[in-house]
């Protein structure tokens, strides 16, 4: 059974970085499309980055040109770099996989328990 773990959440002041990390388990990692997810307090979850099977990526307009989604296959683990953090990015980050490309949509089929990351002004 496919398993996945995330890791690196934390607090910091806006401006600053921080690096999540997710382990997968149980499962073929390389052919899994995988992306990331937030939820903030009373809000929908939200896409964050997503990876293709081709190595392509995609990201939501909010994190554009200040978050990095890569993958490492030898690992199974899949990261999240966040530079230039705000306040907005407040949010519980999920790690999410299925055999189908979901792109942005939280329609993944395994779920991580999640990170919360803390971003204050």
């Amino acid at each position: 059974q496919a398993q996945l773990a995330e890791s690196g959440g934390g607090s910091v002041q806006a401006g600053g970085s921080l690096r999540l990390s997710c382990t997968a388990s149980g499962y073929t990692y390389s052919s899994y499309y995988m992306g990331w997810i937030r939820q903030a307090p009373g809000k929908e979850r939200q896409g964050v980055a997503s990876t293709d099977s081709d190595g392509s990526t995609s990201y939501a307009d909010s994190v554009k040109g200040r978050f990095t989604i890569s993958k490492d296959n030898a690992k199974n683990n899949l990261y999240l770099q966040m530079n230039s953090l705000k306040p907005e990015d407040t949010a519980m980050y999920y790690c999410a996989s299925d055999r189908v490309y979901w792109w942005l949509l939280p329609k993944y089929k395994c779920w991580g328990q999640g990170t919360q990351v803390t971003v204050s002004s």
